[in-house]
């Protein structure tokens, strides 16, 4: 039997509402990730140091409070709805065209790949500018320069013009186009290696999916950690008139970080990123298509 095919309106309010799923329940190790990739190689005086993932949740604790844990996540409960809604609204409306266009009728592992590319391409132009808030907030070192996400950026427009909040597009368009890659890729690769499931029975279905999504996000990650280490560094840089930013492009920047701080910076922060991105990439699987299932028996039509 299949689908009933939903309009581009009902995916992409399953992917918002997937999103914000997510991100309400993994949001503290971003907090982690960021401050973890964030710092070089040496400690700067006056500033914590985290030896790694759990080291960091205890002085953030200690030393700043649990609160500090949700800080800036006002940036990417906004971003994460149009963000989630456009990955899998994206994917699935490339995957319709690129079927159209090679004259396949079903997807394929390398069709999945390609269309799980595109849609990280897609989503990384509307994630920038949110990124760079988050970035910035979640810095200890800066985030005290702002009260919250309008002065981050108004401050950020006045001080480097309004192309500041796109710093970084290039780099982030590489983490998102690896981590869809891996990510939409996998699932398709686990579903068609896993039994097949009746869509009837819930609790089976529900798991075929957490699985395939937390192995997806997992590959993802493993494949994209080392763009978003730079990303973050490049975000987290303020453009000085007259002054060369340290990290500028994606690839260069890669070459920097393993030339002073050598190949294993390249995935500072991975623990706490694989732990949210990995099940988080089963959540939000198990959601959007949870939520697709509920619009389509509510009768929806396309929109």
């Amino acid at each position: 039997m299949t689908e009933k095919p939903l309009g581009f309106g009902y995916q992409f309010a399953a992917g918002a509402i997937a999103g914000v799923s997510e991100i309400l329940i993994m949001y503290p190790l971003d907090v982690l990730k960021t401050r973890i990739q964030l710092q070089g190689k040496a400690p700067v005086p006056g500033q914590d140091y985290y030896t790694g993932m759990l080291d960091c949740f205890k002085k953030i604790v200690k030393n700043e409070g649990p609160s500090r844990l949700y800080r800036g996540i006002g940036a990417p409960i906004m971003m994460e709805a149009p963000k989630r809604a456009t990955k899998f609204a994206a994917n699935d409306s490339w995957g319709l065209f690129y079927r159209n266009l090679f004259g396949v009728e079903k997807q394929t592992q390398p069709l999945a790949v390609l269309t799980g590319a595109t849609a990280g391409a897609t989503e990384a132009f509307v994630v920038v500018p949110f990124e760079l808030v988050k970035i910035r907030l979640q810095d200890r070192a800066s985030a005290g320069k702002y009260t919250g996400i309008a002065d981050c950026v108004v401050k950020t427009v006045k001080a480097e013009g309004p192309l500041a909040l796109y710093n970084g597009l290039e780099s982030t368009l590489w983490r998102h186009i690896l981590w869809n890659a891996g990510y939409f890729g996998c699932i398709f690769q686990v579903k068609a290696l896993m039994p097949k499931v009746d869509k009837s029975d819930k609790g089976k279905a529900m798991f075929t999916d957490f699985a395939s999504g937390t192995i997806g996000g997992t590959v993802g990650t493993i494949l994209n950690t080392p763009m978003d280490v730079v990303k973050s560094r490049i975000q987290n840089s303020p453009k000085i008139a007259g002054s060369k930013p340290k990290y500028n492009w994606a690839w260069p920047g890669l070459g920097t970080i393993m030339k002073e701080e050598g190949f294993g910076a390249l995935y500072k922060g991975f623990l706490p990123k694989v732990l949210r991105l990995g099940p988080g990439g089963g959540v939000l699987l198990v959601v959007y298509t949870g939520v697709m299932d509920w619009f389509r028996q509510m009768g929806s039509q396309p929109i």
